[in-house]
């Protein structure tokens, strides 16, 4: 999937990306409460959870690319939502987008490809965590037919203060 207009091109995820993969996402541990993780990750800690997200069934990461460098712009995952096995037809869904690739349309055409990619799999909703404030993940998932269904409030605790959570819901075909 690609688009002249944000230049990105959408793909599953590959070892290959692991590093990359790995600096976006310590990116948002050390510069936002959007993640509740607070220590960064070597490449080899964050392994497991990319070969957790493998290129066929409900968990899948894909990820946006510039179709010239293969410069990673951002990636959108579907997780196991809790592990107990009556919650396997749920997934939990998320997006990070790189720095400076806001405002693009990345995360749009990430979710487009990940839902597409879904549609096949037997999986009944999908949820999506927000910490707040975010208005631009919330316009997203609403954008995407997400419905918030309530919010936890000061459930993390991050940079020396307490972060509320919106969840959002999403029937799936």
């Amino acid at each position: 999937m690609s688009t002249e207009r944000t230049k990105v091109q959408v793909r599953p995820g590959v070892e290959d990306d692991l590093v990359s993969l790995t600096a976006l996402y310590n990116h948002y541990i050390r510069e936002t409460a959007f993640t509740f993780d607070t220590e960064i990750f070597t490449p080899e800690e964050r392994r497991p959870w990319l070969l957790s997200h493998p290129e066929d069934g409900p968990h899948r990461l894909m990820v946006a690319v510039t179709p010239d460098s293969q410069e990673i712009l951002g990636y959108a995952t579907s997780s196991p939502f809790r592990a107990k096995p009556a919650y396997a037809t749920s997934v939990e869904t998320t997006v990070y987008v790189a720095p400076g690739a806001g405002r693009r349309g990345v995360g749009s055409l990430l979710y487009e490809a990940l839902f597409e990619a879904l549609s096949g799999e037997d999986l009944h909703r999908a949820y999506a965590g927000i910490a707040l404030p975010n208005e631009a993940s919330a316009r997203l998932h609403e954008r995407f037919g997400f419905r918030h269904v309530g919010t936890y409030r000061e459930v993390g605790h991050k940079f020396g203060r307490y972060w509320d959570v919106a969840w959002y819901e999403k029937a799936l075909p």
